[in-house]
C-alpha cells in the first residue's frame, strides 16, 4: 500500500511539472506575439516614413544641384537657347521692344529728297501695315539672330553669371542679372537687343543706331505663389543631399527591424518607388497648373520648354528612384523560398547548366580558379552585389538606364561566378544545387 501511495505521488508530482512546464511554454508562446507586434508595428513605421521622404529627397537633392552647382544649372538651361518656342518668345519680346523705339518719320528721312514726296504719297496709302511692314522686317532680323551660334554664347554666358540670382529668386540669397520681379524671375535681353539693333544697321535701316540703350527681358518662371514657394525651396537647399540618405537608411532600418526582413524588403523597395512615382505625377500635375496660371503676356509654348528643362533632371531622378525600387523588390523576391521564385531560380541554374554541360563535354576544365570559387563563391557574391552598389553611389549622375545596366552586369558576372566554380571532384555548382 506505501508503494502505491509512492507511486501515486510521484505520478502527481510528474503531472505538475508537467503542468508547470506546459503553463509555462504557452505564457513565452503568448509573450511572443507581442514582441513581434511591436517589432512589426516599429518596422511599418520606419518604412512608411522612408517612403515619405523619398520623394521630398528627391526635390532636395535636386535643389542643391540646382543652387550649388553653376556648371550644373548652366548644363540644365543651354538646351533652352536651341528651343524654337524659347527663340520665338525672346524674338517677339526684342521685335516689340525695338518697334517702340523705331521712329518712322525718321526712317522716311533716310530717302533721297527727290523721291521722298512719292513715298510720303505712297506710306499714306499703306498706313497700319507700314508699321506692320517694319515690324515683320525687324522681327526677322531678330529670329536671325536667336537663331544663330552667338545667341546660344549670350544665354550661355548670360545665366553663367545670373546663377546666383537664380539661387536667390528661389532661396532668397545671392544678387545678379535674373531680377525676382512682379513674383517673375526674369533675365535681361539687353545683349540680344544691340546684336539686333547692328543687324538692322547693317541691313540699311541706320536709324536703328539712333535708338538707345534698350533693357527688356523674358521671364523665365512666374507665379503670384514664389515668394510662399522661396521658404520651402530654401529648406530643402538646406537638407540638401541628406534627405535622401535618411530616407534609404529608414526604410533599411525598418527591414533590420522587422521579423521577417525579406517580406520588409520587398514592401519597402515597392513603397519606395510607388511614392517616388507619386512626386513623378505631381510634377505633371503641377505643369498644367503653373501653366494655367499663367497671365496672358507669357508665351505658354515657351513656358512649357522652360518648365521641362528646369525639372529635366528631377524627371530623371524619379525614374531611377522608381527602376531601383522595383529591381531591389524583384531581386528580394527572386531569392527568397517562394515556389515561384523557386521556380524561375530553377530555370537560371539549368540554363547555366545546359551551356556547362556542353562546355563539359568539349573538354573545359577551370581547374584552381574554379575550386577557389567555389568555395568562397558566397563572399565573391556578395562582394560583387556591394560593387554594384558602390558603383550606383559613385555614379554621377545615375538614371534608369544606368540601374538596369548595373543590374543585368551583376547578374552576369554572378552567372560567370556559378559556370566556372567546381569543386575538387569537377563536378560544377550548378550540379550540387540541382542535388
Amino acid at each position: 500500500m506505501a508503494s502505491d501511495g509512492d507511486a501515486s505521488g510521484a505520478s502527481q508530482e510528474e503531472l505538475e511539472r508537467l503542468r508547470a512546464r506546459v503553463a509555462a511554454l504557452e505564457e513565452e508562446r503568448a509573450g511572443r506575439p507581442k514582441r513581434h507586434v511591436g517589432r512589426a508595428v516599429l518596422a511599418t513605421v520606419l518604412i512608411v516614413l522612408g517612403c515619405i521622404l523619398a520623394p521630398l529627397g528627391a526635390v532636395a537633392a535636386w535643389t542643391a544641384d540646382l543652387a550649388g552647382d553653376t556648371d550644373r544649372y548652366v548644363d540644365t538651361v543651354e538646351p533652352l537657347a536651341g528651343d524654337k518656342d524659347v527663340q520665338n518668345a525672346v524674338a517677339t519680346r526684342v521685335t516689340d521692344a525695338l518697334m517702340s523705339r523705331l521712329d518712322l518719320a525718321a526712317l522716311l528721312q533716310q530717302t533721297e529728297a527727290a523721291d521722298r514726296p512719292l513715298v510720303e504719297k505712297a506710306l499714306g496709302k499703306l498706313g497700319d501695315s507700314l508699321q506692320d511692314a517694319v515690324s515683320s522686317f525687324v522681327h526677322d532680323k531678330a529670329q536671325a539672330v536667336v537663331a544663330s551660334d552667338a545667341f546660344e554664347t549670350i544665354w550661355t554666358e548670360a545665366n553663367r553669371r545670373a546663377h546666383d540670382a537664380v539661387v536667390k529668386a528661389l532661396t532668397g540669397q545671392g544678387g545678379g542679372a535674373v531680377q525676382l520681379k512682379d513674383d517673375a524671375v526674369t533675365i535681361d535681353l539687353g545683349p540680344v537687343v544691340d546684336r539686333v539693333k547692328q543687324r538692322l544697321v547693317d541691313e540699311g535701316m541706320t536709324v536703328a543706331g539712333n535708338i538707345p540703350e534698350i533693357h527688356t527681358d523674358i521671364t523665365v518662371v512666374q507665379s503670384q505663389d514664389i515668394g510662399k514657394v522661396r521658404t520651402g525651396f530654401r529648406l530643402l537647399q538646406i537638407v540638401g543631399f541628406w534627405l535622401p540618405v535618411v530616407s534609404v537608411l529608414l526604410v533599411a532600418a525598418g527591414v533590420a527591424v522587422a521579423v521577417r526582413r525579406r517580406r520588409a524588403l520587398v514592401a519597402g523597395a515597392l513603397g519606395f518607388a510607388f511614392a517616388v512615382g507619386l512626386l513623378g505625377i505631381a510634377l505633371s500635375v503641377f505643369r498644367v497648373v503653373y501653366l494655367d496660371a499663367l497671365p496672358p503676356g507669357v508665351s505658354q509654348a515657351a513656358a512649357e520648354s522652360v518648365y521641362d528643362t528646369l525639372i529635366r533632371y528631377l524627371r530623371v531622378a524619379v525614374r531611377v528612384g522608381v527602376v531601383l525600387g522595383v529591381v531591389v523588390a524583384l531581386a528580394a523576391w527572386l531569392t527568397g523560398p517562394g515556389r515561384r521564385a523557386g521556380f524561375v531560380r530553377q530555370l537560371w541554374h539549368n540554363g547555366i547548366g545546359a551551356v556547362r554541360s556542353t562546355a563539359d563535354r568539349a573538354g573545359l576544365r577551370t581547374g584552381r580558379v574554379g575550386h577557389f570559387l567555389y568555395r568562397h563563391r558566397t563572399w565573391i557574391s556578395w562582394l560583387l552585389v556591394a560593387a554594384a552598389a558602390v558603383a550606383f553611389v559613385l555614379w554621377p549622375y545615375p538614371t534608369g538606364a544606368v540601374v538596369v545596366g548595373l543590374a543585368l552586369t551583376l547578374l552576369f558576372a554572378l552567372a560567370v561566378v556559378e559556370f566556372v566554380a567546381e569543386d575538387e571532384t569537377g563536378r560544377p555548382t550548378h550540379d550540387k544545387t540541382a542535388a
